[in-house]
């Protein structure tokens, strides 16, 4: 298989064995493999239930895993950092999602690209608009800088 491109969404909202959230959050980005870019990384208030703050960032990734695949390699990234399944939305030491595939589309039991609430999701655009503006979304067409606008002007929810 040829080489895609992916973003990944990376977050964490508790101290785990790199320490804070924020040493989470980077020891996470250097565990990934095909590193192209890298965003800032940014706090955001919790979704749900959870009542500690977000650290998130969003790593643009090289790989030659298709989307299952890559799925699979980012819950064993996630294992390894001591995530454990839990409550939805809960506190977590690491979160990796699939937001976006250079391939387009994609839909199997337990994964669908793009990410199905991103383009709600401040604390994934921002980021996500600060390494790749340009990439559009494959449903809507819109680019992420034109997602990220929407958001912070109110368009969608944040």
């Amino acid at each position: 298989m040829s080489s895609s491109t992916y973003a990944i969404a990376i977050g964490s909202n508790r101290w785990g064995r790199h320490g804070g959230p924020v040493a989470e959050v980077r020891a996470a980005v250097a565990a990934l493999d095909g590193v192209r870019a890298v965003a800032p990384v940014m706090a955001s208030a919790p979704l749900g239930p959870s009542l500690r703050r977000y650290a998130n960032t969003v790593a643009i990734i090289d790989s030659a895993l298709g989307p299952a695949a890559l799925l699979d390699a980012l819950k064993a990234i996630e294992r390894r950092f001591g995530r454990r399944r839990g409550r939805r939305w809960g506190s977590r030491v690491i979160d990796l999602d699939i937001i976006l595939w250079s391939g387009g589309c994609w839909r199997s039991p337990g994964l669908v690209v793009p990410h199905l609430a991103f383009r709600e999701r401040a604390f994934v655009l921002r980021p996500l608009a600060a390494v790749a503006a340009r990439w559009r979304d494959p449903v809507g067409g819109r680019t992420m800088r034109q997602l990220q606008q929407m958001v912070d002007h109110g368009r969608r929810r944040a």
